[in-house]
């Protein structure tokens, strides 16, 4: 195992940095957290006695090194750094775009790392309604104080971050999180955090952030789909930040509608409700209808899971007159993918939660937009879901076999979890000769292996 100083002198020199360089770095990270240190002089003998072995990191300059470097004290070698890797583990809502740098920084290297305790932390509760809260109330938009070192940022880097997220996210669509997670993390650790930490204007500064909110919630996305549900939840705020502070009411009303899905995955219906409602309070001054849409559709989907059949209808009819009325030349383009087909998705998935299974039928037969793959595995399961619930057990398991060959390329813990409930909910039928013949043509499927460790736990 590497000794402390060898991964003090290997974070530094992995970066090209010399030792004054990292005083600089080391006095910036103490200034955010108002902090001075004493002279340049002072610091680089104490960085000479680290990278030497001679003395080791107190708990005051080991956060610091941590936030220099963006990486946690389990990283560095350093056996004091609780209270770091306790920060990097809080589901907090970021106090300052400073802040939300460093912060998204660090969860991204440690992601890439492997770092268990981030992989297996579990969402925050009070996470959600704090961050609802701050975002709503607000002050003007802020970006980082102006840097006077690090690479120049033109909005020719920006598109170039967003060509390649878009890239990414068709990949998330087509093959499921699991798929390019990493590569996802591995481009924003790499090429993202130097550009956030480098010289922009306003401009350039707003549209950066955007644009890297926008990423961030792709990474959400699929760290949610992977079911790593603790970090899904902080990479949707360190997001929900950025956009605040890029000024993109519209991207972070998103944001807030994508918490609101995890948590109505989860088993948190009243959050879930909560969270869609700020989505649409929040950028009521520049709602568009698919957005009004997608927010009412999260609403309903958190209602009919918590029963509330009549809250959960009106929802419901509140997105598709929303959705009538949309103008697609006038709506940001990552919305896009919200239609009819989308819509329809959603209403099957409610109206099968409030064991309306006829009504739900119809709405998932008219869900399937055939160009998006984890999308319409999901609607083909809810469908399978929907016969077995009307009695019809025969149609329910041609329908899931559909679905098993549809997901044969998807890498998605979500949709592991939907054909297990699919087994869980055939399983309670009994046994028959329906069952059998569904389960010996389905057993070869990659899905339905994973499923079986699923069940199994």
């Amino acid at each position: 195992m590497q000794s402390t100083s060898a991964h003090l002198r290997e974070a530094r020199t992995g970066r090209g940095w010399s030792q004054p360089r990292l005083v600089r770095e080391l006095r910036q990270a103490a200034a955010r957290r108002g902090h001075q240190l004493p002279s340049d002089a002072s610091v680089k003998r104490r960085i000479a006695s680290w990278e030497n072995g001679h003395s080791s990191p107190d708990d005051f300059y080991g956060p610091l090194l941590c936030d220099a470097f963006g990486i946690s004290a389990a990283e560095l070698g350093l056996n004091h750094g609780g209270a770091h890797d306790s920060a990097l583990l809080d589901a907090a809502y970021p106090a300052s775009p400073d802040a939300a740098i460093q912060t998204v920084g660090q969860l991204w290297r440690a992601d890439l790392n492997g770092y268990e305790p981030l992989l297996q932390t579990e969402p925050s509760e009070p996470a959600w309604s704090e961050a609802s809260l701050r975002w709503l109330v607000a002050p003007e938009p802020t970006i980082p104080r102006p840097r006077t070192d690090g690479a120049r940022v033109g909005l020719g880097d920006v598109a170039a971050v967003k060509t390649t997220a878009d890239m990414f996210a068709h990949l998330d669509d087509q093959f499921g999180g699991d798929h390019a997670r990493h590569a996802v993390i591995q481009y924003l650790s790499n090429d993202v955090v130097p550009m956030l930490r480098g010289r922009y204007t306003e401009q350039v500064g707003r549209a950066l952030f955007s644009t890297v909110a926008e990423a961030t919630l792709l990474a959400g996305w699929m760290s949610y789909d992977s079911c790593h549900h603790g970090l899904a939840q902080r990479y949707f705020l360190q997001a929900l930040r950025l956009a605040q502070d890029a000024n993109d009411r519209r991207l972070a009303g998103s944001i807030l509608s994508a918490m609101s899905h995890q948590a109505t995955f989860l088993g948190r219906y009243t959050q879930a409700a909560t969270l869609a409602r700020a989505a649409l309070m929040g950028i009521s001054p520049v709602a568009t209808p698919t957005l009004r849409a997608q927010f009412h559709a999260m609403e309903a989907r958190a209602l009919a899971r918590a029963g509330d059949v009549g809250a959960c209808e009106a929802a419901l009819s509140a997105a598709t007159r929303a959705l009538e009325s949309r103008n697609n030349d006038d709506e940001p383009e990552w919305i896009s993918y919200f239609d009819e087909a989308e819509l329809a998705a959603e209403a099957a998935h409610c109206f099968r939660d409030v064991n309306s299974a006829r009504r739900a039928v119809a709405h998932a037969e008219n869900a399937m937009s055939g160009s998006h793959v984890r999308s319409d595995f999901f609607a083909t399961m809810v469908l399978a879901d929907a016969h077995l619930r009307a009695g019809e057990a025969e149609e329910a398991c041609r329908v899931a076999l559909d679905a098993l060959d549809l997901g044969e390329q998807l890498k998605s813990a979500r949709c592991v979890s939907y054909l297990a409930e699919f087994r869980q909910n055939l399983a309670a039928t009994g046994d028959s000769a329906i069952s059998r013949d569904f389960t010996e043509q389905a057993q070869e499927h990659r899905l339905w292996v994973a499923s079986e460790t699923q069940l199994s736990r």
